[in-house]
């Protein structure tokens, strides 16, 4: 289809970027020009990515343009201090006893010298390269997706080189809602400094993507225009999965993704390990499953329970095959911080999870959004972090109805969820922004 109106996608994360945070762009630049919008990238050249995935680049539409400029980050020389540090840049901390005085200086150090973040230091740059390069190219709309929140600065600073350019700012986890930023040991002052920064960028966007709905609600009461497009899945990317490599023997339990000390769900271990005790049958063929990056902490109490002889770790996985590990799985397992303010955190990989049909065992606030969509989809159960006794029931109940043979599973009402449908909905929006 001929495109006559561009947008240029400003995003840190782009291929060879593994993980999460690459996939709502690069599925979005997908299917963009079927409604009639041609997408332009605007990424870093030498970016340090937390997840490396080399065969996302095949995903990559061919005729799509990439505009690249250099970017400089402190997380390298952080690096050489203490290798702990490189999980911070993708956001992930040591927590209580687990913290060193390293790893506490390392946390001041990022949350008060690096507002909003580490990649800071290629906002300026941008700024200055991008308002020569939009009047040039004719470009309709920006896009700013964040983390990192820094990307929505240059948003802020085009926006005020170019008052009329329309500005959609894309936020895929909140700023100082997000349930790590109360671990980032703020002073007052930086705390005050990350506050403004969001209220300024809520109220000067035209408009402000939300991947839940409970954040685009506590955006508008920031003073944001705020909508919400959550994540999805590409039934393009279906693919059957190998039964050679899944052990009928086995009931699988499978988390895929990353892990961190902040989302544990020390509960889910309490009841496996009870069960492992008291029913010999789930004993013998049960299996942990875990595809991506656990935590070092976390899985050195795991291997001292129970739950220890029961493990399977398989590392990073490329996207294809940690699909096929989904589909080749009993139960899914999806995890997200325990506070109230985490109720509107839908991890991406729920969606794929959904597309498996196979049940989804989550944890999380009570009343969270991903609970919503579970019971609308019929598709699993969610818990909180204090429950033992009916998460037992649950587990129990999966592993038996597979034991049975009739654990076989249809999810209803996920294709709104489908990545071209939610494409369809950000191309309504962009239209109306170009049209007003």
């Amino acid at each position: 289809m001929k495109t006559s109106k561009k947008v240029l996608i400003i995003s840190y994360y782009w291929p060879p970027a593994g993980g999460p945070g690459v996939q709502r762009w690069l599925k979005f630049a997908k299917y963009l020009p079927d409604f009639g919008w041609e997408p332009i990238i605007y990424t870093p050249e030498n970016p340090s990515y937390p997840i490396v995935d080399e065969t996302l680049l095949k995903e990559v539409p061919e005729n799509i343009k990439i505009v690249k400029t250099k970017i400089w980050e402190p997380y390298q020389l952080a690096e050489k201090f203490s290798k702990g540090n490189k999980k911070y840049k993708a956001g992930q901390f040591d927590v209580g006893k687990n913290q060193s005085m390293m790893s506490k200086l390392s946390i001041f150090v990022r949350g008060n010298f690096f507002i909003p973040d580490a990649r800071k230091f290629w906002v300026r740059p941008s700024i200055s390269f991008l308002k020569k390069y939009l009047k040039e190219k004719n470009i309709d709309v920006i896009v700013t997706t964040g983390p990192p929140h820094s990307l929505h600065l240059i948003g802020l600073g085009l926006k005020k080189e170019i008052p009329n350019l329309k500005w959609i700012a894309d936020f895929r986890d909140p700023w100082t809602e997000i349930s790590y930023y109360k671990h980032l040991k703020l002073t007052k002052s930086s705390d005050q400094k990350h506050r403004n920064l969001e209220k300024l960028v809520f109220k000067t966007a035209d408009l402000t993507l939300a991947t839940s709905y409970s954040d685009a609600k506590n955006f508008r009461k920031l003073g944001a225009n705020s909508v919400c497009i959550t994540n999805g899945f590409d039934t393009s990317n279906f693919v059957e999965a190998d039964k050679s490599k899944s052990d009928k023997d086995k009931f699988s339990l499978s988390y895929v993704g990353v892990l961190e000390q902040l989302r544990n769900p020390e509960n889910l271990w309490k009841a496996i390990n009870e069960l492992l005790a008291e029913h010999p049958d789930f004993e013998k063929d049960f299996e942990m499953k875990f595809v991506g990056r656990l935590d070092d902490k976390i899985l050195e109490n795991l291997k001292a329970s129970k739950v220890g002889k029961h493990l399977q770790i398989l590392g990073y996985l490329a996207h294809g095959e940690s699909y096929q590990e989904m589909q080749n799985s009993d139960l899914l397992l999806i995890t997200n911080f325990p506070n109230d303010s985490s109720k509107g955190i839908i991890p991406g990989k729920l969606f794929e999870y959904l597309s498996t049909g196979k049940p989804i065992l989550s944890f999380g606030p009570k009343e969270a959004d991903v609970s919503k969509i579970l019971e609308e989809t019929k598709a699993g159960k969610h818990f909180d972090y204090s429950e033992i006794e009916s998460l037992k029931s649950y587990i129990l109940q999966i592993y038996q109805l597979c034991k049975s043979g009739n654990s076989n599973s249809k999810n209803a009402n996920i294709d709104a969820f489908s990545r071209k449908n939610l494409t369809k909905d950000l191309a309504e929006k962009l239209d109306i922004l170009v049209t007003e």
